[in-house]
């Protein structure tokens, strides 16, 4: 199996690329790439397995309901509450309330932070993928993933402090990793990793991608699966990082 992490931001400035080969009993970091454009992503997404990317799928319903309607400037306009729990609702996605009862950590709202800029972006990748047959379902069920890099190392008992910001902090956790996950060869980008938050990021994302793959991760519950076909799903991994050696789940 061969897998992909991206860590997407705005331009390719800040967007990192990786690949990881999976073997029985062994991994291996073969590519990491910093300042990637749009091509090379999908490229890479129909040829690996599993793709996943950092950054949301989708937005809110209630948030794409809400600006439709505002747009209609000709008709007479539907009264909204405006109060901090109907914006939550506007601000926040199904899976960023599931993460946030399950992590204790609220992801950035797509609707209201600088990541609306991205996700612009990555929607416009999204579609050329679909053009290109891969499956892209955004509740995770085809070949593509919505992860969080941040929270799947805290699901593997990692201490992330710090590691988006601070060199040192990154060189920790790449030990810790090397001491959870032996198996996982980082080859010649550990380096890189360890000076990029951005490829540590998208290395972690491959990884995720892989328990994706295994269906080793929290699934959408039933109930709000369609939900989740628009606003996308962060899949959360339900098991230690030496699961990802699984060939069967």
């Amino acid at each position: 199996m061969r897998t992909a992490g991206v860590d997407v931001a705005a331009e390719p400035r800040g967007t990192a690329l990786a690949i990881v080969e999976w073997a029985p009993g062994s991994a291996r970091v073969t590519e990491l790439t910093l300042d990637v454009t749009d091509d090379p992503i999908v490229e890479a997404a129909i040829r690996v397995d599993k793709i996943g990317i950092d950054c949301a799928l989708g937005w809110p319903i209630e948030f794409v309901e809400f600006v439709i309607g505002h747009s209609q400037v000709d008709s007479s306009p539907t009264p909204v509450d405006g109060g901090m729990d109907w914006r939550r609702r506007l601000a926040y996605r199904e899976t960023d309330r599931y993460v946030r009862a399950t992590t204790g950590r609220w992801p950035l709202s797509v609707s209201t932070d600088r990541l609306g800029l991205t996700a612009m972006r990555c929607a416009g990748m999204l579609a050329r993928m679909a053009a290109s047959g891969i499956d892209v379902d955004r509740s995770g069920s085809g070949d593509v993933a919505e992860v969080y890099p941040g929270a799947t190392l805290r699901s593997w008992g990692c201490d992330t402090t710090g590691y988006r910001t601070a060199r040192a902090s990154r060189e920790t956790l790449l030990d810790d990793l090397r001491e959870k996950a032996p198996w996982l060869d980082f080859a010649t980008f550990a380096e890189l990793m360890v000076s990029s938050a951005d490829a540590f990021d998208a290395v972690i994302a491959a990884l995720c991608a892989r328990a994706a793959a295994l269906g080793l991760v929290e699934r959408p519950p039933d109930e709000i699966v369609e939900r989740a076909r628009v606003e996308g799903w962060i899949a959360l991994p339900t098991g230690p990082i030496g699961d990802l050696l699984q060939t069967t789940h």
